[in-house]
């Protein structure tokens, strides 16, 4: 953890080089600590990027009390319809059939390439991007949040409790039910419900999908495997009409903190 008491700015970047404080970061944690790559990945430059990041707004986290101040230590990108029009598609189009979503008639925003960086883990550093986040939801009245969440690594026997505990708990129904693409598709119920262990399951989940699931998160069909980025992805939605008062509750105080 930082070694003096965070003084956290949220903001969404305004220019070129905060993208760029944001690609770097994205580099530190999904390249350099979990092993993952891309056709677009500067390594020279240690900036992590892709062909969306245009189309996306970059919400970022500073700690001021840092000597290096304009150092970004939390990003989180989102994706309105607008922007996925400039793009051409979603981000998530890549790995998941968005149909159920694009004809449900509600007003979507996706979320992803969530990270903080490793000293502010732990903290509230999450949370205030959180906060950021649902000040951004209330205001655009979003209805339906979603994006890819990642496991780490590729070998989906060994995420056979998690995907298993996913799928026979907390599948989106069918209305809002994605499909992950047969380039990339894995089954999640890989062990039948009587055989999942929750505590082992939640173990090996990582705290961002645990922390969707507790304000009601619900999954899509199927994993993807995505080999260029050495994870094993999962699309989770989140209704925000379908929380009830206990899941607002926790996210008025989570996003707070």
């Amino acid at each position: 953890m930082a070694a003096t008491t965070p003084h956290f700015e949220t903001r969404f970047a305004t220019t070129s080089e905060e993208v760029e404080a944001a690609q770097r970061l994205r580099y530190d944690v999904f390249v350099t600590e979990l092993g993952g790559d891309g056709p677009l990945v500067d390594h020279d430059r240690r900036l992590e990027r892709d062909i969306y990041d245009p189309s996306f707004r970059h919400l970022l986290l500073f700690d001021r009390a840092r000597a290096e101040d304009d150092q970004v230590v939390g990003v989180y990108r989102i994706m309105t319809p607008d922007g996925a029009q400039a793009a051409g598609q979603f981000y998530c189009d890549d790995e998941y059939d968005l149909a159920p979503l694009r004809t449900s008639g509600r007003k979507l925003l996706e979320l992803g390439r969530s990270c903080v960086h490793p000293d502010y883990r732990g903290g509230s550093a999450l949370y205030e991007l959180w906060s950021a986040l649902a000040d951004f939801v209330l205001e655009a009245e979003i209805e339906i949040l979603f994006g890819v969440a990642s496991f780490h690594g590729t070998d989906p026997a060994a995420l056979a409790q998690p995907l298993s505990f996913l799928h026979h708990r907390h599948l989106a129904p069918e209305a809002l039910r994605v499909t992950a693409k047969p380039s990339g598709f894995q089954r999640m119920d890989l062990l039948p419900r009587e055989a999942v262990d929750r505590k082992t399951a939640l173990l090996q989940m990582p705290s961002l999908i645990k922390a969707y699931l507790r304000l009601g998160g619900r999954v899509g069909l199927g994993a993807y495997i995505d080999q260029d980025f050495n994870t094993t992805d999962i699309c989770l939605i989140m209704d925000t009409e379908a929380m009830n008062a206990r899941q607002r509750a926790l996210y008025i105080k989570e996003s707070a903190e």
